[in-house]
């Protein structure tokens, strides 16, 4: 039972607990409440949903889940990506969008929960680092551009020309926040900032007749709790266009969690159990889909506002829920007159620091061939705007076609023995051979499919310019696997040595490897094929070459 039911190994609370869980938790619901309506804003759905993905999806999630102090709920990115996986397909906020991104969330959290139940996480390490980064700060640049028009008082975007002359109020409203935001953030992380200017706005906006004014403002929201939804067939025409979409928006709400989990793992100093969370995941969104919201996932900047506040267990989010609850129910009617410009703000603030555009300068240094794969992703992403799944498995595409290329070009070198007595790339420090007529090769990569053209190619080119080859010596250690491709490969070039008078030297052999090339009969036996369990051996017989062919079998095994 505690394996199906996570939430079973919580501890049972104590006052202590209770106390330090009840802090956290009214400081990320506090958080959530205001940055909801602004993330549904963002995704083009009503703005009450943003308060209904951070209540239910929530609480399931962190109940089915491994790691229990992530904040679960409406976030930019994903955010982001619905609003671009829906544009063309129906009008913002209408009941054809509502239907389809809840149709998002279904899917997303059933794929999802599928992937765990069946142990598939490894699948989410298709996704580079260098990739995500790319993506998520050209999502970032999309994120800002879209928010400004709305915290600079424009119109009609930021053509000012076109009659968007700006709304000086507005744009105080937005500025000011904004500045708010981001101060009280570096003077104290844990300061409940969000809200207190939400309230502030609002009590200015009513004060000085915004809303009369001409001013934008939030609107009456509906209160209440959330009824079942059950979502209408769009058909398949439609259902076809949501394929990629939810594709992506599961990737990447997923590496958002991962962003979270690995680091709250690692402060817990357990292993992270990435199929575990999955399944939590995706019930979070099948939860968010019957309560006619949008597909959900882990916010870093509340995850981890929810650890600097002190939470241990998921207890906490407990908390922050009954606190979203009783917003809800009590709190609706203040948010009314808060100004677009401020939840563009509150938007603006969660993700500037996304923006780092020096990782890819870092990257360029480590790696110009995958920095350009990120330059690319964000490239991309930009120039498919609102198709943002182009960017990404533009990146995914040539990050494994890089991948492949390097699988199928292995590195093999010609080793001599340096001064300090290690075997390196004899050509690259200039060493002699390690014995007269030798080829001495070491190939880094296991001896499969994709390598082993490589590999025989090399040494068969060798043997055709150096016709006085008397030894080819490979020192196997690196080789860690065998497929059967390589096999027969190996076997073909043991027989051809054979036939051309050359002994094969081989050391290092690792058993994963020994093991099926003696099963296929590759490594039959005669005094043309040495084996050595250890580099040293393979030295000390190699020196020893000019005095006969039974010292060297002496040192063979």
């Amino acid at each position: 039972m505690k394996h199906l039911l996570p939430f079973l190994h919580w501890p049972r609370p104590d006052a202590a607990l209770l106390r330090s869980e009840a802090l956290a938790g009214l400081t990320v619901g506090l958080m959530v409440l205001p940055q909801g309506v602004a993330y549904a804003a963002l995704a083009g759905m009503p703005l009450e949903t943003g308060i209904y993905a951070s209540m239910l999806p929530a609480l399931i999630a962190v109940l089915f889940s491994a790691s229990t102090r992530l904040s679960v709920g409406p976030t930019a990115l994903s955010c982001l990506l619905i609003s671009a996986s829906l544009n063309g397909l129906a009008v913002p906020g209408g009941a054809e969008w509502v239907n389809l991104a809840v149709w998002l969330a279904l899917l997303s959290g059933l794929l999802q929960t599928a992937l765990g139940l069946l142990r598939f996480g490894w699948l989410l390490n298709l996704v580079s680092a260098p990739v995500l980064m790319a993506f998520t700060q050209a999502a970032a640049v999309l994120i800002v551009a879209s928010q400004l028009p709305a915290l600079l008082g424009l119109s009609a975007g930021l053509r000012v020309w076109e009659g968007g002359w700006p709304d000086v109020y507005a744009m105080g409203f937005g500025l000011v926040s904004l500045a708010l935001l981001v101060l009280v953030r570096r003077w104290r992380p844990a300061f409940p900032s969000v809200l207190v200017i939400v309230l502030l706005s609002a009590a200015v906006s009513v004060a000085m007749g915004f809303e009369a004014l001409g001013g934008k403002v939030v609107g009456v929201l509906p209160h209440g709790l959330p009824g079942l939804f059950l979502p209408h067939w769009p058909g398949w025409e439609a259902l076809g266009q949501l394929v990629l979409p939810t594709l992506v928006i599961t990737l990447v709400s997923f590496l958002e969690t991962a962003s979270s989990a690995k680091v709250d793992s690692e402060r817990a100093g357990k292993p992270w159990n990435q199929n575990q969370d999955l399944i939590g995941q995706g019930l979070g969104k099948l939860a968010a889909a019957f309560s006619g919201t949008f597909p959900t996932s882990s916010s870093f900047s509340r995850s981890a506002l929810n650890l600097y506040a002190g939470a241990q267990t998921g207890w906490a989010t407990v908390v922050s829920v009954v606190v979203v609850l009783l917003a809800l129910l009590l709190f609706m009617p203040v948010l009314q007159q808060v100004p677009h410009a401020v939840l563009a703000a509150i938007v603006l603030v969660a993700v500037i620091g996304l923006l780092k555009p020096r990782e890819f300068v870092r990257l360029w240094h480590i790696s110009r061939v995958e920095a350009a794969i990120a330059g690319t992703t964000f490239i991309v992403t930009l120039v498919a705007a609102p198709r943002l799944y182009w960017g990404v498995l533009t990146g995914i595409l040539l990050a494994l076609s890089h991948f492949l290329y390097q699988r199928l070009h292995p590195r093999i070198i010609e080793v001599g023995q340096h001064s300090d007595g290690s075997l390196r790339d004899r050509h690259l420090w200039q060493l002699p051979p390690l014995a007269p007529r030798l080829y001495a090769l070491r190939m880094d990569a296991a001896l499969d499919f994709a390598a082993a053209s490589s590999f025989e190619r090399t040494i068969v080119e060798h043997l055709a310019t150096h016709p006085g080859t008397q030894h080819v010596c490979l020192l196997a250690q690196p080789i860690n696997r065998i497929d059967a491709t390589g096999i027969e490969v190996m076997a073909k070039l043991c027989a051809q040595l054979h036939l051309q008078g050359i002994t094969l030297h081989i050391s290092g052999l690792k058993l994963p490897v020994e093991a099926p090339l003696r099963r296929a009969g590759a490594l039959p036996p005669g005094d043309w094929l040495r084996l050595y369990r250890t580099d040293a051996e393979l030295l000390a017989a190699l020196a020893r070459l000019d005095e006969g062919p039974h010292d060297i079998a002496g040192a063979a095994i």
